[in-house]
């Protein structure tokens, strides 16, 4: 019984941690620069803190929300009395003080029960959770391969659409889940991300592919930026902006339904049911039975099956609505390619 006991307790854990490290990682924002001057250092020091909080709490809604239902609300004005109530803490990354100036680089983390509640009382949607990590694939011509892949950072963990950069090489832009999967797996992403550098010397574009058990998808193409450094930040940024497209919910109306989750081990089953829940479109996710080998779960979704369906692929979950009961299943059954 104590064994059972702890089984289920790492297996509830291992479902609930990552969550709210997730939520952490939306909600602070990094690489504020700051540079005040006042009679004194401390005053300086406390007027550049009240400027990282507007400048993170402006960065964090526009880092959640779309600028269209911005601006359909007329804008999301944050000033320093509201910035205050959202902001939870400011930490520093690096500071130089003296002579009654403060300059240094700021972050903060904002409150995510005070940022749902402001946004949710003005009526704009937010998308807060992240979408299923990406290997990213940098691919380049010969010449700029290597520049390409070190200009990418080994991750970026705070975005809306995290990435994780390969680092094996050797892939092409026709490459498959197959290819992939090794280090995929190695990553713990749940899909790939192709980006393939175009262009020259201040102007430089990226095609963005994304890599899932069902092949194949273009995403699009980055608008043209000056150096590789700012290519990766668009990057990054579109990748955020189509899964905000993806994932946000403009109506309050959900299905409610059934479905049969199959599964060959624990491990597998606390995969799918945490895609389940991290999916922005689930919500009242419910286990009714559990057996050795699958699961009766329950849950409401926003907008349409092909959505759902979708949104679940990208996270390694293949969805059958069957007419006699729905299905999910692991949609990874292919065997991991060495390298």
């Amino acid at each position: 019984m104590i064994r059972l006991m702890f089984a289920v307790m790492a297996g509830l854990l291992a479902f609930t941690v990552p969550a709210a490290a997730d939520t952490r990682a939306v909600y602070t924002i990094t690489d504020i620069p700051v540079d005040e001057r006042a009679d004194t250092v401390v005053e300086a020091q406390q007027a550049a803190f009240a400027e990282a909080r507007i400048v993170g709490a402006r960065r964090l809604i526009q880092k959640i929300t779309l600028p269209e239902d911005r601006q359909l609300m007329g804008g999301v004005p944050i000033d320093a009395t509201l910035a205050d109530q959202l902001v939870a803490a400011v930490d520093v990354q690096e500071e130089t003080r003296g002579g009654g100036r403060y300059r240094g680089v700021l972050s903060v983390v904002l409150n995510p029960r005070m940022v749902r509640s402001f946004l949710q009382s003005r009526d704009v949607p937010y998308v807060d959770r992240q979408g299923p990590l990406a290997l990213l694939i940098p691919i380049a011509s010969r010449n700029l391969d290597a520049r390409w892949q070190n200009a990418w950072p080994d991750e970026i963990n705070g975005a809306l659409a995290p990435l994780v950069t390969a680092r094996i090489g050797g892939y092409s832009q026709t490459a498959g889940w197959s290819e992939i999967q090794y280090e995929l797996n190695e990553a713990g992403a749940q899909r790939g991300i192709i980006a393939s550098l175009s262009g020259g010397e201040g102007s430089w574009r990226v095609r963005l592919v994304q890599i899932t058990p069902a092949g194949n998808t273009e995403l699009g193409s980055t608008r043209a930026t000056s150096t590789m450094e700012e290519a990766t930040l668009a990057a990054s940024a579109y990748l955020d902006s189509l899964w905000k497209s993806q994932a946000v919910v403009r109506s309050g109306e959900r299905t409610l339904t059934e479905a049969n989750v199959l599964y060959t081990s624990l491990v597998e089953w606390n995969t799918l049911r945490s895609a389940l829940a991290r999916s922005p479109l689930v919500s009242d996710f419910k286990t009714a039975a559990v057996a050795r080998d699958g699961a009766l779960v329950s849950f409401a979704f926003a907008g349409d099956i092909q959505r759902l369906r979708t949104d679940l692929l990208q996270r390694g979950v293949d969805l059958d609505p069957d007419p006699l009961g729905w299905v999910l299943r692991s949609a990874i059954v292919a065997e991991p390619t060495i390298r």
